[in-house]
């Protein structure tokens, strides 16, 4: 009997040491842990930990943002003055209390992308293009004053510059030609002055021209978020890398619809490198003016295609008028590269060197005509009032 009680007992304290064991270490082995009030949870041990890819797009973020700046400028304006002032019997009664011809500050506010270490930053023309100070924001917190090297109407680009060293983060250069429709990408500015903002989209369309933005249209679309004061922000992949700089919206209220358009660095880059080497763009020019040739026109001018665009205007004391171009003719080739539409004929050029004679090929009353042409530089656009 006493042997019988030393292995109970035994067996007893077993099974209660291995009881509080598992009570201890694995208490969902238990069959009333549910009721026992013991939840069992699982934690990564951080972001982007273990074998799983990263969720969402953080890294490419935190890549694009010390690259992007905010931009303050500020400039003097005039009121008019009161058409009454012109009346001597009113200055007479009133003085000069109603003379409102004085000068105002008026200030706005865009962004920026930084393209070197040196404190090169490209922007929109119409960011900077009436601004008698600038200020730029950098992403740690730092100010400093901008001055302008350049800017390019053309294309609503411009440069400024900043001398704060030589450690500035910039932005890596994406391939803007292999972008596709569908890509995902993000948006980077200063939407509205509200700070730093990230947005993302898709690419919408490429080469959206004939929008009436600028004279040369080659934009990126996109429904990434862009609003006022995203203007000469980043467009970026995935990776990190400029696509673009974000330029205009279409949006009557003035606010993000969806549709936002951003110039490609394949036009940025070009244009950039000219203005930091001599200040603006050189463009050739012969000084016509064209429209698409539709199949309607082609008929009424007995064609057997549409190649080629129609010669709607000749600029008195142009290089072209000076060759014998006429309105009417249809301009086919320049130095034999074909024209297939207007916005190949402003690219080719557009890229000629003043001072070059080119070749350009014309169909006038059904037979060709090569006639050369001493290539001009192409004038500044007026500024818009």
């Amino acid at each position: 009997m006493r042997k019988f009680w030393l292995l109970f007992a035994q067996a007893t304290t077993v099974g209660l040491a291995m009881l509080f064991v598992i009570h201890t270490l694995r208490p969902s082995l238990l069959p009333n842990a549910a009721r026992s009030g013991v939840v069992t949870l699982y934690e990564n041990t951080g972001i982007g930990g273990g074998d799983l890819p990263t969720v969402g797009f953080s890294r490419a973020a935190q890549k694009v943002m010390p690259a992007v700046v905010n931009i303050f400028t500020s400039s003097e304006v005039k009121t008019p003055t009161s058409p009454f002032m012109d009346d001597p019997r009113f200055r007479f009664f009133f003085g000069d209390e109603f003379d409102n011809n004085v000068p105002q500050q008026s200030s706005s506010l865009g962004s920026g992308v930084i393209v070197s270490h040196d404190g090169y930053i490209l922007t929109n023309h119409h960011v900077v293009e009436t601004a008698d100070e600038i200020e730029v924001a950098f992403a740690d917190g730092r100010t400093a004053k901008g001055h302008i090297i350049g800017s390019d109407p053309d294309t609503d680009l411009a440069v400024i510059k900043v001398d704060i060293g030589n450690n500035l983060p910039a932005i890596t250069f994406g391939q803007s030609d292999q972008a596709h429709v569908g890509d995902i990408v993000l948006a980077v500015g200063n939407p509205f002055g509200v700070g730093q903002t990230v947005t993302m989209g898709i690419v919408s369309a490429l080469k959206r021209n004939h929008l009436g933005l600028s004279t040369f249209e080659n934009f990126i679309q996109t429904d990434a978020a862009i609003n006022p004061g995203n203007s000469g922000g980043a467009l970026v992949d995935v990776e990190g890398n400029l696509l673009g700089i974000n330029s205009a919206i279409y949006s009557p209220s003035g606010g993000s619809l969806g549709i936002g358009f951003a110039i490609p660095t394949s036009t940025a880059k070009k244009v950039m490198e000219q203005i930091i080497q001599s200040g603006s763009v050189t463009r050739g020019w012969v000084g016509i003016a064209v429209q698409e040739l539709t199949p309607e026109l082609a008929e009424s001018f007995k064609l057997k295609d549409t190649q080629g665009v129609l010669i709607a205007e000749v600029v008195r004391g142009s290089p072209a008028d000076k060759s014998g171009i006429k309105a009417g003719d249809i301009l086919i080739s320049i130095d034999d590269k074909p024209l297939p539409d207007s916005t190949a004929m402003l690219e080719t050029i557009s890229a000629l060197p003043p001072g070059k004679v080119a070749l350009l090929k014309l169909l006038r009353n059904q037979s060709e005509v090569a006639i050369q042409v001493k290539v001009g530089k192409r004038p500044k656009p007026k500024p818009q009032e």
